[in-house]
């Protein structure tokens, strides 16, 4: 995907890293209703294309989102008329960048409240500057976690850790969220991007992109699986499936010859026939 700019973030790919940048800095970034579709569409264009390997997603300027755009006041969050048809506009997203085929990884460069923290839950690999604090604000707010971070944040810290965070809506800054591996590392800001930056090129530059999708897609879903024999039966199907083509020879020989991998595989084209295991309707981003 080319260069583009949407109304709320900027998206950049270079050296098959596609950059996403939440680009409303006079608010610290907060999560508006055109954000949402931004971020969707941009998704959408990501798991398009070829070209992206990985992806980063910050913020611009001092945070990297604040939360729910709150503007309107105390009717921000009222949803009645539309019932129980409302699907909640941060889990459109959670869900969107859980269903995704590139990793994705959060460079955390300032404030994270409410759906800024909970957004980055179903990303991959999460980094942090010295600058960065979280917040799983929602009943400060009187409302409830969103963005179904009811499910990945007690898997991402446990169930006592999350507890907390969420009873008492407190910020917590960037030792705390290292501490109970909310994060994967703290940077000063200037190193953040960088350390971001690394971790994506070592992806991208070594690893089969059929290879990353389906794993990372078999690595989400086995957190809801009771017991092994699903990840057994999935990953025997799934290895019967690539195992002898194009791309497991290239890592072999590669390795054999001692030269860098040149996988052919493309995620647009090469997924197997296992691929719409993930794209049940259960799972469906968009709620069509």
């Amino acid at each position: 995907m080319a260069q583009q700019r949407y109304e709320t973030v900027r998206a950049e790919v270079a050296d098959r890293i596609l950059t996403v940048t939440l680009d409303r800095p006079e608010k610290l970034n907060a999560f508006d209703p055109r954000m949402m579709q931004d971020l969707l569409d941009v998704l959408d264009a990501a798991d398009a294309d070829d070209d992206v390997r990985v992806i980063v997603v910050t913020g611009a300027g001092r945070g990297f989102c604040a939360g729910a755009d709150v503007s309107t006041g105390g009717s921000s969050f009222d949803h009645r008329k539309a019932g129980a048809r409302h699907r909640d506009s941060g889990g459109r997203v959670a869900l969107r960048i859980f269903a995704s085929t590139k990793p994705v990884i959060a460079a955390v460069n300032g404030p994270a409240a409410g759906v800024g923290a909970s957004m980055t839950l179903p990303m991959d690999i999460r980094l942090a500057s010295t600058t960065a604090k979280f917040g799983f604000v929602f009943a400060r707010r009187g409302i409830v976690p969103e963005s179904a971070a009811s499910w990945f944040l007690p898997r991402a810290v446990g169930i006592q850790r999350a507890m907390e965070w969420v009873a008492t809506g407190r910020l917590f800054g960037p030792d705390e969220a290292l501490a109970a591996g909310l994060v994967r590392s703290v940077h000063p800001p200037e190193e953040l991007l960088p350390a971001a930056y690394a971790l994506a090129r070592e992806i991208a530059e070594n690893t089969a992109p059929v290879s990353v999708a389906l794993s990372r897609q078999m690595m989400w879903r086995m957190l809801g699986e009771p017991q092994p024999m699903a990840a057994h039966r999935l990953d025997s199907r799934i290895m019967s499936q690539i195992g002898g083509g194009p791309d497991p020879r290239e890592g072999v020989e590669s390795f054999l010859a001692k030269r860098p991998p040149r996988f052919p595989g493309r995620v647009s084209t090469d997924l197997p026939p296992v691929y719409p295991w993930w794209r049940d309707e259960e799972f469906r981003p968009l709620g069509e």
